[in-house]
Order: structure tokens, then sequence, then C-alpha cells
């Protein structure tokens, strides 16, 4: 199994912060969106591949769980992995922490599909992307 990768660093700045005081939902999805892009520049070959197929990937699906408040100033990290390949489709996880604590502040489960962009329709994997893939798994009980 793969180690997570890291792919994303943030400050919780005042102005995300809701009424309430602690990071807005608005601004966890922009940080998991911009580390969902992060993750295939550290898979080596993954993006050349994706080039050479003519395939890409598009969102088809996340999942969002919040598990610990994020408050002004709050430093975090995103840590993202593959978890499931499919056959037109693959799954990562992502979790974001505290980066000074180490406190799991909420969890996305992202599935996307791959995508021909010539054809604008789901398309199956390529082989040679499923390979690179395959190396990158990660457990979702690892840490």
């Amino acid at each position: 199994m793969a180690d997570w990768m890291e792919t994303h660093r943030a400050v919780v700045h005042p102005w995300y912060c809701d009424h309430i005081g602690h990071m807005n939902v608005r601004f966890y999805g922009h940080f998991f969106d911009d580390a969902g892009f992060h993750i295939w520049n550290r898979i080596d070959g993954a993006k050349d591949a994706m080039e050479k197929h003519g395939v890409g990937v598009v969102v088809a699906r996340t999942t969002n769980d919040f598990i610990h408040e994020a408050n002004a100033g709050e430093l975090l990290v995103v840590k993202s992995g593959f978890t499931r390949l499919g056959n037109k489709s693959l799954t990562y996880t992502q979790r974001m922490t505290n980066a000074e604590t180490g406190t799991l502040i909420a969890t996305q489960e992202a599935v996307e599909v791959i995508f021909d962009a010539q054809k604008r329709q789901s398309t199956d994997m390529p082989d040679e992307i499923r390979e690179i893939l395959k190396k990158a798994l990660v457990s979702v009980e690892e840490d």
C-alpha cells in the first residue's frame, strides 16, 4: 500500500468564518477541490498517461464529513490517497487536519469518472492508467 500524499496547505482566515465563528462549509469544499487537482501531480506518469489516451477525470460525487471545527488562524493540511479503482471510475479520500495538533477536522470521499475528452462521455479506464494508480492505492485504515 502507498502512503497518503500531502496535497494542500491552507490557513483559516477570519473572513472564512461564519456567524458561529468557525470555518464555513464552502471553504472546506474549496480546499478539498484544490487538493483534488494536486493529487494527479503527485502520481508519476498519471497526467502524461491521461493525455496520451485522451482522457481526463470529472467529479461524479463527493461526500464530506465534518468532524471538528476549524477556527480563524488555524493551519490546515490535506492529505489524499486513492482508495478504489473501478472500470470507469476511481475513488480517493482526503483528510484535513490541523497542521500543528494533528486533529482531524474533516474528510472527503470523491468519486471521479474517466472522461473521454473528444466524445465528451465516460469511458473505460485505460490499462496503463490503472497500473499507475494501483501503485498509489492506500488503505483507508492507515494514518
